[in-house]
């Protein structure tokens, strides 16, 4: 998986220059899977160089800019590429605390060294750009070749919160699994995931949502290690509530499997997600009455908790609100364009979608095509271009009034 840069960067870093993170995880990772991924970042990490010596060398290929003085991280451009160039780091600890800690950088600290930093041991690999060596002293290559995910150091969450979540997202993306040592130490830090920002939360949560085939994974990780409760404990709440015949799992399990269904897009898989979320604070022996309701509303406070977009709370929120729309014949063309009104056309073919995820993830084997008719309906009418309200109105307010003044005169 070789990239534009690789060349250039050789030859100006001759021996001291290596290809790191995800790009290498993912070469090693395309065997065990059996088949290539995608990775378009590649980042680098050269050793035994000063600061001010790595920026001379790098602007002797394009524009540079320093994005991370602190940990001396460089911002290469060159033709149309960017990729971001590091010196080896190392962190030392200054005391307990689990914030107690400098990172250090410089022509003495070793690649080695460098990749002890990272998170888990499958990402502690580095490819050397002129001959091509892969370097593994953590044993991440057998980690992946395991379908396994490990850490080095029982500090590892704690140094680094945001781990917790980044692991949930690796099972689920890779059908990989936490080994005993990992799953401790998550259960040791998961309440620590509150110090971590809303946003980089949202981006990992992101990740999984939309890489995933499966991201059930992901999230039942979460949950099982505690890590959730910090998080969304909206959703941990539906763990155990038992629902009618109508469907074969508890409100947790269902949410998760109408989300495995769901296209992975984000709007979609959030919205199968917290579909129902507010079925545990509605339910009344076998009813959850107006959860839909309770349900949109717990779903506005989980985005906005997490920073999402203001487009993707509001659609999500929409749908959550009208997932229960009705289907039966007897609902006449006017009825229709009032469903359609309340929904926005825009959203239909996500919320006809939501309904077959939630018919899938019910457990259960499916009873008729009543949704599918009834979308049948649906386009058949917009295709009609019906006015939909007063805007799509061919005569206006003011040539309505000036008609029925011509008429009152002619009378």
């Amino acid at each position: 998986m070789k990239h534009p840069l690789d060349a250039p960067l050789a030859a100006v870093f001759p021996g001291g220059v290596y290809a790191v993170g995800g790009r290498v995880r993912d070469e090693e990772m395309a065997t065990v899977l059996g088949r290539a991924l995608e990775h378009k970042d590649s980042d680098y990490v050269v050793v035994g160089l000063s600061l001010d010596e790595v920026r001379r060398r790098l602007e002797a290929l394009g524009a540079v800019d320093l994005v991370g003085a602190s940990f001396a991280v460089f911002k290469l451009r060159v033709r149309g590429q960017t990729v971001d160039v590091a010196l080896a780091r190392r962190e030392r600890s200054i005391g307990s605390g689990h914030r107690d800690f400098i990172v250090e950088s410089g022509p003495d600290v070793t690649l080695e060294e460098d990749l002890a930093r990272r998170d888990f041991r499958m990402n502690m690999l580095a490819r050397a750009l002129d001959d091509g060596r892969l370097i593994d002293p953590f044993e991440g290559v057998a980690d992946i070749r395991a379908r396994r995910i490990d850490i080095v150091a029982e500090r590892s969450f704690v140094e680094d919160p945001l781990r917790m979540l980044r692991g949930a997202q690796f099972a689920a993306r890779f059908d990989f699994s936490l080994t005993p040592r990992a799953l401790t130490a998550m259960r040791a830090a998961a309440p620590l995931v509150r110090e971590v920002s809303p946003e980089r939360i949202a981006d990992e949560l992101t990740k999984l949502l939309t890489r995933a085939e499966r991201p059930s994974v992901g999230l039942e990780l979460l949950r099982e290690t505690g890590v959730l409760a910090f998080v969304w404990p909206e959703l941990v709440e539906g763990y155990g509530v038992e629902q009618n015949e109508w469907h074969a799992y508890d409100v947790w399990r269902h949410n998760l499997a109408t989300l495995d269904a769901a296209r992975s897009d984000l709007t979609e898989r959030l919205a199968a997600l917290l579909h129902d979320v507010g079925k545990p604070r509605t339910k009344v022996g076998p009813t959850f009455y107006r959860h839909e309701i309770v349900g949109e509303g717990l779903a506005r406070e989980m985005l906005t908790r997490l920073r999402f977009p203001g487009h993707v709370i509001d659609d999500v929120t929409a749908l959550v609100r009208h997932h229960m729309f009705q289907t039966g014949p007897e609902l006449t063309p006017a009825a229709i364009r009032r469903f359609v009104r309340r929904v926005g056309p825009e959203r239909l073919d996500r919320l006809f979608a939501l309904r077959e995820a939630d018919v899938r993830g019910s457990g259960l084997p499916k009873r008729g095509d009543h949704n599918e008719r009834f979308a049948q309906r649906v386009h058949a009418l917009l295709a009609e271009r019906p006015p939909l309200s007063v805007e799509d109105l061919t005569v206006g307010g003011r040539e309505m009034i000036a008609l029925l003044i011509r008429q009152g005169r002619a009378a």
